[in-house]
This record gives C-alpha cells, structure tokens and sequence, in this order.
C-alpha cells in the first residue's frame, strides 16, 4: 500500500492555523526570528537554466537554505553590466522561477548599473544584463534589482505580530558601535513559510550582524497628531535568537 508524504512545514502551518481559527485565547508560542544576509544571486526559469549550462539541464543542490524547498544550486554565472563590467560566479538559487538578478548597492555600482529597490518579481522599470553561463549567453531586457528587505511570515507569525502582507516594520539590531534600526522592512505572508528576515550584503556589513547580541521586529505606530507615520515609536517584541547566513554564496 502506497503511503502519503506529509511535509513537516505544511503540517505545522495547519495546526497553527487551526489553533488560532478555534482557540483564539490560546497562546501559541512565536517562531524564532531569524536573520539572514541574502547575497547576491539569480534566479532562473527552466528555459534559461538550458540555455546558459545546456539542453536538458537542471539545477542542482549545492546547499539548502533556511526555507524548506530552496537551495543554492552548483551552478553560477557571470553577470555583465554596460561598459563590459561584470560579476564572476554568482550562485543560482532554485527552484527555478521567473529570472531575475538580486544585487547590492555596492554590487551594483561595480557593474554601473543604477538598479531601483524592488519586492522580489516586481521587474516593471528595471535595468536587464547578460548571464554568461558555460553553454550560452542569456540578455536579459529587464530584472536586476535590489531587493527590498523584507520579513517571511507564516499566519501565526502575522497573528502574534499583529500585521498583515505588505505591511511595513522595523528591525532593530544590537551590535557593538553598530546597533541600528532598520525601517520599511516589508511582511510577505506565506502558510508555508517559517519567520525569516532578509536583508542584503551591504545592510549585514552595516549592522555587523555577525556581532549581533540581539534582534528585535518592531510594529510601527502613527504618533498621536498622524501628522508622522512608521516613526520609532513602536511596540517591541521579546528578544529572539540571531542567525545570520550567507544566502547564494560558496
């Protein structure tokens, strides 16, 4: 007899939303907030994965990331900006999607490139490139840009935070010299996703996350006269774990 596979998040993600749909006074514990530095990497769609490392090709696992299903694959690639400047063995991420180059602002100055902060897969008045890959060459017309930082938040994360999908918090990171907050760091909800924040190279290097002793996600409030809005004036969450970890690089 044929068994079904169960994967663990989705099972998880179910009894969270059933605890809170029939026992709305129950306290289900938060997930523990991770912070990670997303390097620069691309995303490919099948069609290009062919074209750059040949017909037939698939990516391949190099190292699994903190979401369950993504990975850094073994394949890289070269990205190439006006003037001939380019960018030597960027990691593919996978599974594959919609193409799309993620960089950071220093990256982006290296290949003089001016490349507007966008949500993942929104490409609308973006610059494009070349992927140089061992079998081909792909331009792309649009797609490279600096990722927005961001908070990956499952429906009990959303119900202990207080907030919904596309909206703004802050990040507050404690490190010697360093402590900073961050602002605008969008919600992106998923069921399936565990409680992760995203923010690029140079924002890591800034904070020194490395050397963080503390984390924290901050739910803005409008001051009273409405007059100024995501101030820092909001209601801090109790302190959480700090993991950082090198997304899309060797």
């Amino acid at each position: 007899m044929a068994t079904t596979q169960y994967n663990p998040a989705d099972v998880e993600a179910i009894v969270r939303e059933v605890l809170l749909k029939h026992l709305p006074g129950a306290a289900v514990k938060p997930n523990p907030l991770v912070v990670n530095i997303s390097a620069r990497h691309v995303h490919l769609s099948q069609e290009h994965v062919e074209m750059l490392f040949g017909k037939g090709a698939m990516l391949e696992v190099h190292k699994t990331l903190y979401q369950d299903g993504y990975f850094a694959s073994k394949q890289t690639v070269m990205v190439v900006g006006p003037r001939k400047r380019m960018l030597s063995d960027v990691r593919v991420l996978g599974p594959c999607r919609p193409s799309q180059v993620e960089l950071a602002f220093t990256d982006a100055i290296s290949l003089g490139i001016d490349v507007p902060v966008r949500i993942s897969g929104d490409h609308h008045d973006t610059p494009g490139c070349v992927l140089v890959g061992p079998k081909g060459v792909v331009e792309l017309k649009a797609g490279v840009i600096r990722a927005m930082r961001h908070v990956h938040m499952g429906h009990a994360d959303l119900e202990h935070y207080g907030v919904k999908n596309g909206d703004a918090m802050h990040l507050r990171i404690e490190s010697f010299g360093c402590t900073t907050v961050l602002e605008n760091l969008v919600v992106r909800a998923d069921p399936k996703v565990k409680l992760e924040v995203h923010i690029d190279t140079d924002e890591g290097n800034a904070v020194n996350l490395d050397a963080a002793t503390k984390v924290e996600l901050i739910k803005p409030k409008e001051c009273g006269c409405h007059k100024h809005s995501g101030n820092n004036n909001g209601q801090l969450t109790t302190n959480m774990s700090v993991v950082s970890r090198q997304l899309g690089v060797i």
